[in-house]
């Protein structure tokens, strides 16, 4: 899982990667943005704990690498809730101080606000479930934010398809951003009930046993 989970992210990252030359001074290797080169802070920010969180991220859902190094998966859970909330809010000051990015309308701007929020929110909330030792709650949190997180990687393809399908226009291109955030928050609620599961089953079957032995 933690190199498919990779895979997902490497067209942006490496998008973002070219970015990053071009601002430090280097060429020109994407279509300029004047958005990005008239206040490139927010972009460093935003593209460095992009891929940091993503690539690191990935491998805290390899159960194998928690059961061996807990103390390595802890470490590596700090980081990436001061990586996360760079992503989330550099993504939200992007948002709401750049001038609107050019080929979208105003349901991209509602969508980058809602989920960027939402990212925000679940890595603030997985922090305090771990804090009080619901260790459910904290895998539900951390995994909805990462989900979001990799909106980018899915939006390749959603655009893509959309654009190929339907046509491009900036109520395709805006429902496309959002199926993208979409897609991921679904399979990461399948995941999240999935692994819920057996641990309620454990629950209720410890529950009838301890009723019945009282009995």
């Amino acid at each position: 899982m933690p190199f498919a989970l990779v895979a997902l992210v490497l067209i942006p990252a490496v998008a973002g990667s070219l970015r990053l030359v071009e601002l430090a001074g280097g060429p020109l290797l994407l279509p300029a943005n004047p958005r990005m080169t008239a206040s490139p802070a927010p972009v460093v920010v935003h593209i460095v704990c992009a891929v940091a969180y993503a690539a690191l991220g990935a491998f805290q859902f390899s159960a194998a690498l928690r059961r061996r190094r807990p103390g390595w998966h802890r470490l590596a859970g700090r980081v990436l809730v001061v990586l996360g909330l760079g992503v989330a809010f550099s993504a939200l000051w992007m948002t709401l101080f750049y001038p609107r990015q050019p080929g979208t309308g105003e349901l991209a701007y509602v969508f980058r606000l809602a989920f960027g929020s939402g990212m925000a929110a679940s890595i603030i909330l997985g922090f305090a479930a771990i804090r009080r030792g619901d260790v459910g709650r904290h895998r539900a949190w951390m995994t909805r934010a990462y989900a979001l997180a990799l909106g980018a990687g899915t939006q390749t393809f959603t655009l893509g398809l959309g654009h190929a399908v339907l046509g491009t226009s900036d109520l395709v291109t805006d429902l496309m951003l959002g199926a993208g955030w979409a897609i991921n928050l679904a399979v990461a609620e399948y995941v999240i009930r999935r692994h819920r599961g057996p641990r309620t089953r454990r629950r209720r079957a410890a529950a009838a046993t301890a009723t019945v032995g009282s009995s």
